[in-house]
């Protein structure tokens, strides 16, 4: 019965190094654990206060071309759609 305890107490001992040195404790996680989530998620966040060049497109700038658009949409005289070639050249046949 003495060998069957002290083997048990071995197993249990070993037992218990394992899970010491496997678990971690609250507070002690891999410091960049999560990283590339908050990263992620960083790059998809609107910042909240741009700075813009003084010479560039200022939020707004273009009300007065969106009100008109819409003046002429509800009133069906919207400006018909322009073509525009993107290349010159021939093209061979197939």
């Amino acid at each position: 019965m003495s060998s069957r305890l002290l083997l048990i107490a071995v197993a249990a001992l070993a037992l218990n190094g394992c899970t010491n040195t496997m678990n971690k404790h609250i507070g002690e996680e891999d410091p960049g654990l999560g990283e590339s989530v908050k990263y992620d998620a960083a790059l998809q966040v609107i910042n909240p206060a741009p700075v813009y060049a003084a010479d560039a497109a200022q939020p707004g700038d273009n009300g007065d071309k969106g009100a008109h658009a819409v003046k002429r949409y509800r009133s069906d005289q919207v400006k018909q759609v322009e073509m525009m070639g993107t290349t010159s050249g021939a093209s061979s046949p197939h």
